[in-house]
């Protein structure tokens, strides 16, 4: 079964950092363009960050620039997204997404839920402040 888990949500304060993960199962990340979206509830799905199958582009939502830091260790199948000044805003659920394989994705197209196949179940993450 194909599938994406994500781990290492939590409770932290402002100003806090957190790294969430992202695991894949039954799947190879290496040639997939990857994701983090983020949802509060009542509102939609956001992008948050997103890397190409390469690795050599990256792309952020305004608000998480020079705070958040998306990577991949395609050795490990994994997608981890480094949290820093955490803020209450940033609470919500994080999901990662998986793209099909070899889907060149550029700063427009990163955003676009449409172009992911595979989606993990979320992880909670909660700032206080």
């Amino acid at each position: 079964q194909m599938q994406l888990i994500e781990s290492g949500g939590g409770l932290v304060q402002a100003g806090a950092s957190l790294r969430v993960s992202c695991a894949a199962s039954g799947l190879t990340l290496t040639i997939r363009a990857m994701a983090w979206f983020r949802q509060v509830p009542g509102k939609e799905r956001e992008f948050v960050a997103g890397i190409t199958w390469t690795g050599s582009m990256r792309y952020y939502t305004d608000s998480v620039k020079g705070r958040f830091t998306i990577s991949r260790d395609n050795a490990e199948n994994t997608v981890y997204l480094q949290m820093n000044n955490l803020k209450p805003e940033d609470t919500a659920v994080y999901y990662c997404a998986a793209a099909r394989p070899r889907l060149p994705v550029n700063a427009n197209s990163a955003r676009n839920a449409d172009n992911y196949d595979y989606w993990g179940q979320g992880t909670q993450v909660t700032v206080s402040s």
